[in-house]
């Protein structure tokens, strides 16, 4: 099971758009009154505040330049201001004038000095960030443009409006519209990949990805389940093929694009959820709601990992590997890729070196760990720990001596020893409510409790130390 893990979190009037920087630490927050705000959400640092509109910046109305210190911000005032993030030097740089309406998106080009922008006048611009002139206005919509975004490839423009078309245009001259993708709803954002594909969200509370060619764009998948009134975003997962998105239901919902189902949703009663933002390359996005914003990530992305002499044995793409110190030598050794969720990594690894086995941890389904043994040495393919594995519930296990190991139910708050053929031999009840177990020595335990640290003697059944502690991760 995917866990939204908060990140940074601020309270304030309400969030309708928000962009990542590509490089730093830094995420824009435009606010309903107008006011764009930066933050450091490493540090939870407010650096800036930018409140030159005069109304509200929209959904998608803010976005940083790819490569230099600018960021760019469309308002209901009909302008669109370019900003110098510098610390030194933070102003508005200068302002773009043309559009006739509320501004509803801007971004800058990847790679030409060209910032694109959509408006409630129906049009779409294209401007020359150097110059400061409209250089190009793709045309097609006959209603509201909601979105309009460089695609991050190719020489095109996708564009959505309220007309219930999604539009592909060409930008290079002479080159023309390359296809409309179209359905009886109103579309109310796009996102794309470098692949021929679009996500789209819509006020029929659905998600619709598209596939596009060179004459046409049709749909190849459909989710549905959002509950109440219109999807607000839908973003794709930068490294999963999944898409994130959030609605004025008051939920974010997670949807696996292989099975068309939402495999996790997260609600919060208090928030109306206005926009969602991905970072490009990170695991990390931002929700904008009625009372502020919120960053996150969809997992843990530290590796499960054990260190023993002069090898470190961790976990990666689901994967056991070892890692020698002294040679640099990173080899395959076990697949567990059948254990637990695709999308969810084990949390925990405990290494027995005198069998060569090792205890692998997974947090979902109330906790599961799987008993398996290493090969002597990486050849061929890698064998899949369910072939001989031992499987069983509990939210942490490691080994306490060469034929023993220990594992923590929380909810029953038991602690089992058992064996290696995965049989109980000993049920030991906690002398403090135990949120986390780990190897105190052989034969002993390090209990962690909501407001102590104990060093527990398994054989003994006693506590051999204490001390006052705030919880222990």
């Amino acid at each position: 099971m995917l866990v939204m893990l908060t990140k940074f979190e601020s309270k304030s009037t309400r969030v309708k758009g928000l962009a990542f920087h590509p490089t730093q630490p830094l995420l824009a927050a435009a606010l309903d009154n107008g006011s764009i705000q930066l933050w450091m959400y490493r540090m939870g640092v407010l650096v800036d505040r930018f409140e030159e509109h005069e109304g509200p910046v929209r959904p998608g109305a803010v976005s940083f330049h790819p490569s230099r210190a600018l960021l760019a911000s469309g308002g209901d005032d009909h302008k669109i201001k370019v900003w110098d993030i510098r610390p030194q030097n933070r102003r508005c740089l200068f302002t773009l004038y043309g559009h006739l309406d509320f501004v509803r998106m801007v971004q800058f080009h990847h790679e030409m000095p060209w910032i694109i922008s959509c408006s409630d006048d129906q049009t779409v611009r294209i401007w020359n960030g150097t110059s400061r002139n409209c250089i190009a206005i793709p045309t097609g919509h006959s209603h509201y443009v909601m979105s309009a975004f460089f695609h991050p490839k190719d020489d095109l423009v996708v564009s959505a409006s309220v007309d219930q078309t999604v539009r592909v245009s060409g930008l290079r001259k002479g080159l023309p519209n390359q296809g409309t993708a179209s359905k009886d709803t109103t579309v109310a954002s796009t996102t794309t990949r470098p692949s021929p594909l679009i996500v789209s969200a819509a006020n029929d509370r659905t998600i619709r990805m598209w596939r596009m060619s060179e004459t046409k764009a049709w749909e190849i998948v459909s989710c549905r389940g959002h509950m109440f009134n219109n999807v607000s975003t839908a973003v794709l997962h930068p490294k999963h093929e999944l898409i994130v998105s959030c609605g004025e239901g008051k939920t974010v919902r997670v949807w696996d694009l292989a099975n068309r189902t939402a495999i996790q949703t997260f609600r919060r009663e208090d928030d109306r959820f206005w926009v969602l933002a991905s970072h490009p390359d990170l695991n990390l996005f931002a929700a904008g709601h009625n009372t502020g914003l919120i960053v996150f990530k969809l997992e843990r992305e530290r590796p499960a990992f054990v260190a023993h002499q002069d090898s470190l044995y961790y976990i990666r793409d689901k994967y056991v590997r070892s890692y020698d110190f002294n040679t640099g030598a990173d080899l395959g050794l076990l697949s567990v890729r059948k254990f637990g969720s695709v999308y969810v990594p084990p949390r925990k690894l405990s290494f027995n070196s005198a069998e060569r086995a090792v205890l692998v941890t997974i947090s979902s389904d109330n906790g599961l760990y799987e008993l398996t043994g290493l090969p002597q040495q990486a050849q061929g393919e890698l064998k899949d720990s369910s072939v001989d594995g031992k499987r069983g519930a509990g939210q942490s296990a490691i080994f306490v001596a060469r034929n023993r190991f220990v594992i923590l139910n929380k909810t029953t708050q038991l602690i089992e020893v058992r064996d290696l053929a995965n049989s109980v031999v000993k049920t030991i009840k906690p002398p403090v409510q135990t949120n986390e177990i780990f190897y105190g020595g052989t034969a002993s335990l390090i209990l962690s409790s909501i407001s102590s640290v104990v060093l527990y003697d398994i054989q003994q059944g006693r506590t051999i130390a204490e001390i006052s502690s705030p919880p222990v991760k």
